[in-house]
């Protein structure tokens, strides 16, 4: 077993005093598996008129997984779907060739908590025809005074109903008064752990809110003292084939590839469809971090 890594989240703002902690990718760990991207939203209150407004954006090779604490959020994007996700909900969104959506607060005003995570699609289905999926159901069960939610994956003999491509695992852990529990783990998984509120200890280490615990591969089990009020996000999977790039919301293989995207949603290319007819605020990529593209 590799020793246990600390990665410290750093903090981005989003505007209207929405704050995210981003855990995934940092330069000590890119990838958890196909996990290519974490951000611990809130949890916020936002002022009277305020709220999260994200405006038409695009996304390529990657499938977007939203899980949702508090609050309400809608999403629309370029193949008509309109959904609101709540409390203890997914919306899977799969980009595969091209994809647009929109995020914003169902109300302003509201709270709101989330993890926003991205999947990297393995390379034969990067250029899959996008979709969105929601679940509202998703399995639960109590063990020794801890809550358990899967949100991907298979564990303990429960199946999450997320469309997947690459073997994976998102497992939501909450505890109200603490708990000491014992995890089964696959030793051909890397894992990650995130403490989302409280504090989690292993092997003798405790991990606060964003500080994100990377274990590595070959555990088969582990064990962790939950404070009260912990609540955690475990992530793991098959380590990635091989490396992949991101850029802005693009996940890929290949610079070109992706640079033609970037010109494309420049451009208004058929590639990256129209939100809500067309009306949403489309917003404006980067400049390329490449130069001979």
């Amino acid at each position: 077993m590799t020793p246990i890594l600390r990665i410290a989240s750093r903090a981005a703002d989003l505007g209207d005093g929405m704050i995210v902690r981003r855990t995934l990718p940092s330069r000590q760990q890119r990838m958890v598996g196909a996990w290519c991207f974490l951000d611990h939203a809130g949890p916020v209150h936002f002022q009277t008129g305020k709220g999260m407004h994200v405006g038409a954006h695009p996304h390529i090779g990657l499938q977007t997984f939203t899980w949702l604490i508090e609050g309400e959020v809608l999403h629309c994007d370029s193949l008509g779907n309109r959904q609101i996700i709540r409390p203890g909900q997914v919306n899977l969104m799969t980009a595969g060739h091209g994809i647009v959506h929109t995020e914003d607060s169902l109300s302003d005003g509201q709270r709101l908590h989330a993890a926003q995570l991205w999947i990297a699609l393995p390379p034969d289905r990067q250029d899959c025809p996008p979709a969105f999926d929601h679940y509202p159901e998703l399995p639960r069960w109590r063990d020794g005074g801890t809550e358990f939610t899967l949100l991907a994956g298979t564990y303990g003999g429960y199946t999450a109903p997320a469309i997947l491509y690459a073997p994976l695992l998102g497992l939501d852990i909450a505890s109200h008064d603490g708990a000491s529990i014992a995890l089964r783990l696959r030793p051909d998984f890397e894992y990650g752990l995130l403490p989302l509120s409280g504090t989690a200890t292993l092997q003798g280490e405790t991990f606060g809110t964003d500080e994100f615990a990377y274990l590595g591969l070959g555990r088969d089990h582990l064990r962790l003292d939950l404070s009260a009020d912990a609540k955690l996000l475990l992530l793991g999977g098959v380590p990635f084939a091989q490396p992949v790039l991101m850029w802005w919301n693009f996940v890929g293989f290949d610079k070109a590839a992706i640079a033609a995207a970037q010109r494309q949603w420049e451009n208004g290319d058929p590639r990256f469809g129209p939100v809500e007819h067309g009306r949403a605020h489309r917003l404006a990529a980067p400049p390329l971090p490449w130069h001979d593209y």
